[in-house]
């Protein structure tokens, strides 16, 4: 059996979604209509794993536009500030945090696997951030860390891309250098959770390369806030839902951390890679006015 990969995508100007094979792309949508949000919300996913376990692909992987996984989530939360080398790398002298940063991010601010972020005409001051990402497959409130996995649908990729001078435009927050219109992708596709183990989610690798040279290489193993935690923690003001998406942080080497800061710029190729997800692969390119 082949590794469960969930994805959402375009073909022919349609969306849907389905499962990626070696072979190529069985469409769910086209068969069965919904989307992979409303699977999560029915709890269906483990019958829609049984469905394409019989089916043949309907297409090849490179003749569909990739889009998000869950391409309209009801919450983005992202964490900031999570790997325990990232908070030094600040040089602030603060001690580490007690408790997560925490944004909140729009579903048009993010793009999908392959297509280029746009850098706006407003900065140029884009920067990469490669990140494990949590899609939540179980409703909670208060949840209990050592319930936290119970409620995972699966784990994508993430660049949450940043324009650095904005996000410092305001006192308290960094919400405007966080949500420029396709500054970042989330993608390829989500693995599903039953694929991992609690060590895995506990010491899992997060790579990402810029034209090919690695800027950001470390586990979660290295995490201040680990996956139960961010959970356990965010339920208790959030009510966790089917198809939320919950950013884990990234670790140290963003651009913004060299002197010179190295920022994104058009050509530029980015690859993010998780162990047991995949590479999630963008280009970038000026925004067209």
């Amino acid at each position: 059996m082949y590794q469960m990969r969930f994805l959402t995508f375009k073909h022919a100007e349609k969306e849907s979604w389905g499962v990626i094979t070696d072979e190529g792309i069985i469409d769910l949508g086209n068969l069965i209509g919904s989307s992979l949000l409303e699977v999560l919300q029915q709890d269906k996913l483990e019958a829609m794993k049984k469905l394409a376990g019989g089916l043949e692909v309907d297409y090849k992987a490179e003749d569909v536009e990739y889009l998000p996984p869950i391409s309209n989530p009801g919450k983005i939360a992202c964490v900031g500030v999570n790997y325990a080398n990232r908070n030094a790398e600040y040089k602030d002298g603060s001690e580490a945090p007690k408790f997560p940063s925490l944004f909140i991010r729009t579903p048009d601010s993010f793009t999908g696997h392959d297509l280029p972020l746009i850098r706006p005409p407003e900065s140029h001051k884009l920067d990469y951030e490669g990140e494990i990402v949590i899609i939540i497959g179980k409703e909670g409130r208060r949840i209990a860390e050592e319930d936290a996995y119970d409620h995972i649908a699966g784990l994508t990729i993430m660049n949450e891309g940043t324009l650095r001078d904005w996000v410092r435009h305001a006192k308290f927050n960094v919400t405007q250098g966080k949500n420029f219109i396709h500054s970042g992708s989330i993608g390829p596709w989500m693995v599903s959770a039953d694929e991992f183990t609690a060590e895995q989610f506990e010491n899992m690798r997060v790579t990402t390369k810029v034209n090919g040279e690695v800027r950001q290489d470390d586990t979660t193993a290295s995490m201040m806030f680990p996956f139960k935690y961010i959970i356990s923690y965010f339920s208790k003001f959030f009510h966790l839902k089917p198809g939320d998406v919950i950013a884990t942080g990234t670790p140290n080497g963003a651009g913004a951390r060299f002197e010179p800061p190295r920022y994104l710029a058009p050509g530029d190729v980015v690859e993010i890679s998780v162990e047991g997800v995949g590479t999630l692969v963008n280009g970038v390119k000026d925004e067209e006015l």
